[in-house]
């Protein structure tokens, strides 16, 4: 894990389906995430928000809302993350909705097929996120960037990373996955990603299921995680735009960033779909750096 951490905001609910996630990076900033990681002895960049179109808030077009915007600050970050990693540092995106983990995972992708990395992504979610313009009943563009990510998609989005697909679903894990459209669901299945959804995780703990996610990587590979917020219980994270009950408790999120931090490969990260406009005092992104510390070493651990 690199000690040199760079913050890229992203301010923008343009593939969203409520406003307000666009408010997410200065969220962030105000529960103190630089400090915080600073508290760590980590070198932290702040480069400051990306600048793309803003939302029309118009209604889909083909099965995709808001499709050229989306592109545009896709574009935007795919280079800035491109960029952080070409200087061998850490990019932390700081969202924003979740369609711009297109953009982020293809520069990741790229970067990996640049230094012979092997790639591992962690998909912390309520939901899939696989959707395409054929399967989604809203035309939210949030609900697509694994299908992107996976070819299944407009051509400027999978074409992002200079290869098609981006990734392979084999090198994806999603957890926490308890919100799934039923044609959306059928395609996973065809895909073979591999879900660690709340059922198994009720039935096997978090525990089992991050072992699972987490095997076989090595000193070669690239372990991207892509923190969705609505990923937690509402309870404890209510500033989401599309909140799911019974997702995992504070405890276990805190065993999955844990475990995360352990393995020591943690090199790019998404935190997305922040919405403070339905948040309670700003919890929910306390909640969020309070668990992205836990990323980058703090421990409750007592042990030797």
């Amino acid at each position: 894990m690199s000690p040199h951490i760079s913050l890229i905001g992203a301010p923008t609910d343009i593939g969203a389906a409520n406003r307000g996630a666009s408010m997410g990076p200065e969220a962030l900033r105000v529960a103190d995430i630089v400090p915080v990681l600073q508290g760590h002895g980590l070198e932290v960049l702040d480069r400051g928000n990306l600048n793309g179109p803003t939302n029309p808030w118009l209604p889909p077009d083909g099965g995709y809302r808001h499709l050229s915007e989306v592109i545009a600050w896709n574009r935007l970050v795919h280079d800035a993350v491109h960029t952080e990693l070409k200087l061998n540092r850490l990019p932390i995106l700081l969202g924003g909705d979740h369609c711009l983990g297109i953009g982020s995972i293809s520069a990741v992708a790229r970067h990996c097929r640049e230094t012979g990395k092997r790639l591992r992504v962690l998909w912390l979610d309520a939901h899939a996120d696989f959707n395409t313009h054929t399967l989604t009943p809203s035309g939210n563009i949030h609900g697509m960037p694994v299908a992107c990510l996976c070819g299944h998609g407009p051509k400027e989005l999978i074409e992002l990373s200079g290869q098609v697909p981006a990734i392979n679903p084999n090198w994806v894990r999603q957890i926490g996955i308890r919100s799934v459209d039923a044609g959306e669901k059928r395609f996973v299945h065809e895909q073979e990603l591999d879900v660690f959804d709340m059922r198994f995780i009720d039935e096997m703990g978090m525990r089992h299921a991050m072992e699972l996610a987490l095997a076989t990587l090595d000193a070669n590979t690239h372990l991207h995680v892509s923190f969705d917020v609505d990923f937690l219980d509402p309870p404890i994270a209510p500033g989401v735009g599309t909140t799911v009950l019974g997702g995992p408790t504070y405890r276990e999120a805190q065993l999955c960033m844990e475990m995360i931090a352990d393995t020591g490969r943690l090199a790019s990260l998404d935190v997305m779909e922040l919405n403070p406009a339905l948040d309670v005092r700003n919890q929910t992104a306390e909640v969020a750096v309070d668990l992205i510390e836990s990323l980058f070493g703090k421990s409750t651990l007592m042990r030797r």
